[in-house]
């Protein structure tokens, strides 16, 4: 049903290849857009993002490590550290 698709990368111009694999896995998450930035070229917007995410010191509700997070705790729900979140999950 899906075909590879060769697409022009937005940010750097390169040449990639959509193939019919990400074509279906878009399909079954409901994305209706192509992507428009090649592998790299999102990784690297990904980072950037992640790099200028302004971060808030918290103590952590279950170890009591302070840790950093991407919100500000406001008190009224716990706050966990990576560590102690991901064994929540």
């Amino acid at each position: 049903m899906y075909e590879d698709k060769t697409l022009v990368c937005k940010d750097c111009g390169a040449e990639f290849v959509f193939t019919a694999g990400e074509q279906e896995f878009y399909a079954e998450k409901g994305f209706e857009n192509e992507p428009t930035r090649c592998k790299d070229c999102r990784a690297a917007r990904k980072a950037s993002l992640r790099a200028n995410r302004e971060m808030h010191t918290a103590v952590c509700a279950e170890c009591g490590k302070e840790c950093q997070v991407p919100f500000e705790p406001k008190g009224d729900r716990p706050v966990y550290c990576s560590e102690c979140f991901a064994n929540h999950r």
